[in-house]
């Protein structure tokens, strides 16, 4: 599972910049460093960064001028000896000094492998590692706090705090099963079933947070659609501060669709304009409206746009029978002219989906359109204290919320302790599946492959 030799990686993305870094990690990271660092100074202290050459010692050609520093284990993010070069960014001088080092007897590290050992040595619990690539993906402010929070320990501790009171109830049943004779109380049925059933209140509370989770995590995909020169792209332009999309007063001038991607108070939403939709289209035009049609069924929500100074027309009741039962608004554009359009008429058709009333021409009603949108799929007085955003934290909340639920039935059913005990493990084990506890190499493999090479 774990090779013990010397890792190194570029940690810093590809491409032309100011500064790279290469980072090697483990028992010759030193040794490595010291053969292609050169610097007046020959005593390295940890954790000081130092000034200094990268040299070639086969021909002693400098290759760059450097900051470095050495981080002594355990006191290093993977809590092995470890060298972290800060050159310059261009590729051909990165290629250089990872190539130094890779030509000194370090091995090119596999994705994850750094966070992978920081895992293995014990500097990270499961939960905190596979939060570090939460953070590196994190694309709103608010995700990036709950990926901090994960990486601080704060779902952990609360995973750990009920695996220890899985283990003390667990105690309680094995005593029952080891000395029957004393007749143990597990025997105070009642208060054992009230422990039980406030577990599964927390277990459930994280696991129903997954959901609030995964959509600040991932986002949701909103597709604009309505019919031609309602104000579909003025309405994305007006969300994004700047002219994404052209717009005139020609039908029919989106053709394909534009993706932008908007933060509304943390969450990230995908916007989709679209060509608008109508009937008697030939050639391009009706290749876009065709593709409309495509993201629309692929998305989460909608914003139905609809002219506010116009009567509704056919083409609109065309579309509002396209978004029956989907996530959204309807958005009644020209709110800064006199308005002409039945918005009872348009509650009867689609009643599910709240009415907006925007001017994407002077910015009135945007802050409200964008506060609605958000609570469409996310209600911010829900916010749970505790965020679960990973797929696996989740199954194995609900595997350990299942096998509660058969504890709390077997302890109101008065079954034998033995039955009580094995469904109680198994809740335990699925708790610590999430802090760590996994054994399986290809689990572990699978995890961290997510992870960019260098992290």
């Amino acid at each position: 599972m774990y090779r013990a030799d010397t890792i190194a990686a570029v940690a810093t993305p590809p491409g032309e910049g100011g500064v790279a870094m290469v980072r090697l990690s483990g028992p010759d990271a030193k040794r490595i460093g010291r053969e292609i660092l050169v610097r007046k100074d020959t005593d390295w202290e940890s954790h000081r960064l130092y000034h200094g050459r990268v040299r070639d010692p086969g021909s002693g050609a400098v290759v760059d001028e450097v900051m470095f520093a050495f981080l002594r284990e355990p006191r290093s993010y993977t809590g092995e000896d470890t060298v972290e070069i800060h050159c310059h960014g261009g590729p051909y001088v990165v290629r250089q000094v990872l190539g130094l080092a890779l030509g000194r007897g370090a091995r090119h590290a596999e994705p994850g492998e750094f966070t992978k050992r920081a895992y293995l040595n014990g500097r990270l619990d499961l939960a905190q590692a596979e939060a570090v690539l939460d953070l590196i993906r994190s694309r709103t402010d608010k995700a990036a706090g709950i990926a901090l929070g994960q990486m601080g320990g704060g779902l952990s501790q609360e995973v750990q705090a009920l695996r220890e009171q899985l283990v003390d109830t667990l105690v309680q049943v094995e005593a029952a099963i080891d000395f029957p004779e004393e007749e143990i109380e597990l025997l105070q049925r009642e208060a054992l079933s009230r422990k039980v059933v406030e577990v599964v209140q927390r277990v459930s509370a994280l696991a129903d947070s997954y959901e609030w989770g995964r959509l600040i995590r991932e986002g949701v995909r909103v597709c604009i659609v309505g019919r031609p020169n309602v104000g579909k792209s003025s309405l994305l332009n007006a969300l994004l501060g700047v002219d994404r999309a052209i717009v005139t007063s020609t039908p029919g001038t989106t053709r394909d669709f534009i993706e932008e991607t908007v933060n509304l108070n943390g969450l990230p939403v995908v916007l989709w304009d679209t060509a608008g939709i109508r009937d008697e289209t030939e050639g391009v035009e009706q290749i876009g409206i065709d593709v409309t049609l495509k993201r629309l069924a692929e998305s989460q929500g909608c914003m139905l746009v609809l002219d506010g100074a116009a009567p509704l027309a056919a083409e609109d009741m065309d579309v509002m029978e396209r978004v029956q039962g989907m996530a959204g608004l309807v958005v009644v554009n020209k709110a800064d002219l006199e308005q002409r359009i039945d918005c009872s008429a348009v509650s009867g058709r689609v009643p599910d989906l709240r009415q907006v009333a925007v001017s994407a021409l002077t910015g009135q009603g945007l802050d409200a359109l964008k506060g609605s949108l958000r609570d469409c799929f996310l209600d911010s007085a829900e916010e749970p204290e505790i965020v679960v955003t990973n797929v696996r934290h989740k199954a194995a909340l609900d595997r350990a919320r299942a096998s509660l639920v058969e504890v709390h039935r077997a302890i109101d059913q008065g079954l034998p302790p033995d039955i009580v005990a094995v469904d109680l493990q198994e809740a335990r084990d699925s708790l610590e599946e999430i802090i760590g506890t996994v054994t399986n190499e290809d689990i572990l493999d699978r995890i961290f492959s997510q992870f960019c090479i260098g992290k």
